[in-house]
């Protein structure tokens, strides 16, 4: 089919590199007004303004849509915890009184609580369940997000967990990338025993994902309480010879070492990183480490300490945004709120942030040369919203603004 989108007040491209943007070309988002897009087979065409994209030769025979708007390529979040039996509503009302973190993991809540939950949970309504929440993503702007395991801590629950992943995919328009979170925590039947688990992660868990294909990352929680730097680093490089790209959960809480040992195994991004230092920086840019950065978590869990965005940018670290959408610390899967929150609390400008929350997010999954940016070649993901400024996009918040989401060149959501 051949899609031609006009009417559009502003587009923004993001064409360039299909590297991810870093320092002062985080700020640059390939702005066109009076835009419009053609697209074929799923593919961007051309992108430009209406004048020129009307000249191409498969203008004539396309489907046209006219949407006023701005339209940007379709949100890329590349840090999910999608798959979850049910929220955590007991440890929201905790905190709500004051408890923290720890003290609620301590009352048998946190990641446990949701372990619990997701090891009963039949596989027919974990499907369901992610198939319904996937549609909330695609009515938001977002294309694709990467979902993790991570609530299962077992054999049998992390493979019916990515299964499940498998199965919502084929039911669904949004693309799920899946991502093995293991290590997440120690299960309670390990009694505390880091190192004893994760050997059992490698020998029995990691194999089968690996010869069914069920993963295309793998991740590890990298904090006291849970693996230690050592053990986070052999870990993912025994997950990376296996043939599964590291992620790194790194500086949540505290400054652990978490982002360094990330660095030395080769890992994609670091995500969180809210205690991260000057110092370092310069191994994570060497590294080429994203990080990713989910301010709806701190958001939610009421923290004043945001992570520190423009040390990121002035250190030349490509900076991602994520939800984070999760049961317990960020219910929200509308990346919008994560702009807002980007820009209000990280000090981020309008322009850091929309980077970070499409290209950035895209090479953060090691997509980049098909995902994040509306250019010839790229496949067709965008996002048109009922706005007149693309700013507008990181202004208002508390609403979804988006009207139209075409993914691989079909509409699958129209307001």
């Amino acid at each position: 089919m051949v899609l031609l989108i006009i009417g559009l007040k502003q587009l923004l491209t993001f064409k360039g590199s299909a590297a991810p943007r870093s320092g002062g070309a985080q700020g640059e988002i390939g702005l066109v007004r009076n835009g419009a897009v053609l697209t074929e087979g799923g593919v961007v065409r051309a992108a430009g303004t209406e004048r020129e994209v009307m000249r191409h030769p498969l203008a004539k025979k396309a489907r046209a849509i006219k949407v006023s708007g701005v339209a940007i390529p379709a949100f890329v979040d590349s840090h999910t915890h999608a798959v979850f039996a049910e929220p955590r509503l007991r440890d929201f009302a905790l905190r709500t009184l004051g408890a923290t973190y720890a003290g609620i993991k301590a009352r048998g809540g946190g990641i446990i609580s949701s372990v619990k939950a997701v090891r009963r949970q039949v596989p027919v309504k974990m499907v369901s369940q992610l198939v319904e929440r996937a549609g909330r993503f695609l009515e938001c702007g977002t294309g694709t997000i990467e979902v993790k395991t991570g609530y299962g801590l077992d054999k049998k629950s992390e493979l019916k967990t990515l299964t499940a992943v498998k199965a919502a995919a084929a039911r669904t328009e949004l693309e799920m990338l899946p991502t093995l979170l293991s290590a997440h925590a120690v299960p309670p039947e390990f009694k505390g025993d880091s190192k004893k688990y994760l050997r059992y992660v490698l020998s029995q868990i990691l194999p089968e994902v690996v010869s069914k294909r069920l993963a295309v990352f793998a991740d590890i929680f990298c904090e006291r309480g849970y693996f230690t730097p050592q053990e986070s680093r052999f870990y993912l490089n025994a997950c990376r010879t296996a043939g599964l790209i590291p992620k790194i959960h790194a500086e949540q809480l505290s400054n652990y070492g978490g982002a360094l040992a990330g660095a030395g195994a080769g890992v994609v991004s670091a995500d969180h990183v809210d205690y991260v230092q000057k110092k370092d920086m310069p191994a994570m840019r060497r590294g080429g480490v994203i990080a990713t950065l989910l301010p709806a978590s701190n958001f939610f869990l009421g923290l004043a300490r945001y992570p520190d965005a423009r040390a990121f940018i002035a250190e030349g670290v490509p900076v991602a945004l994520a939800t984070d959408f999760n049961p317990g610390t960020s219910p929200c899967w509308n990346m919008q709120f994560a702009l807002s929150a980007a820009c209000t609390h990280m000090k981020m400008t309008p322009e850091e942030a929309l980077c970070a929350a499409t290209i950035n997010g895209a090479c953060a999954l090691r997509a980049g040369n098909r995902l994040g940016s509306i250019e010839p070649g790229k496949q067709a993901d965008i996002a048109v919203f009922d706005v007149s400024d693309y700013r507008e996009l990181c202004y208002y918040f508390g609403a979804n603004l988006n009207k139209m989401t075409i993914k691989r060149g079909r509409v699958v959501y129209n307001r």
